[in-house]
């Protein structure tokens, strides 16, 4: 899954897409791309990129690529220990396999929770010291539309209607 940026030059939206979209959108501004915030809109969390370009991939060398596989304890049941020794690969590739299925199963819908994360701190830079933050903040995480809407009316349309967008998924349908 590829991840989306928007970019933001004070109250402005400049560009919402992939790396390279954004990235182009930025060098097209040339000199007038000072001063901009962006925001992986997955998290709503300030993030960087480097305007050159995309790195480019280094040659792969013999054998097996390194995965990063992380050592890590898991406390389960024998129940639970049995039922994995008896799956084929073992314990850990049978982990492995229910937790990618898990991560495909919910990429196409963010928790609310999540979405309720990325909206606070995408709005916590970009609004924070605006009137009605806090009330914002208060019906977002109570999960009340209709006050979280009021509450953001008075701000910059562009900052207004990001926040909204993010915060989408963590009201209920």
């Amino acid at each position: 899954m590829t991840r989306t940026l928007t970019a933001f030059a004070g109250e402005t939206w400049i560009a919402t897409g992939d790396e390279d979209e954004v990235r182009a959108a930025l060098n097209a501004m040339g000199e007038d791309a000072q001063n901009i915030l962006l925001f992986d809109d997955a998290t709503g969390r300030q993030t960087d990129i480097d305007l050159r370009g995309s790195a480019p991939e280094a040659p792969r060398g013999r054998g097996r690529p390194r995965l990063g596989v992380q050592p890590r304890e898991v406390t389960l049941l024998p129940r639970h220990w049995d039922w994995l020794a008896a799956q084929p690969g073992g314990a850990s590739a049978t982990l492995r396999r229910l937790v990618e299925t898990a991560r495909k199963e919910g990429a196409d819908k963010p928790s609310p929770r999540a979405a309720m994360d990325a909206a606070y701190h995408f709005l916590t830079v970009m609004a924070g010291d605006r009137p009605g933050y806090e009330d914002a903040m208060r019906a977002l995480y109570a999960k009340d539309k209709d006050a979280f809407e009021v509450a953001c009316a008075s701000w910059p349309r562009a900052i207004r209607d990001h926040g909204a967008a993010l915060a989408e998924g963590a009201f209920p349908a």
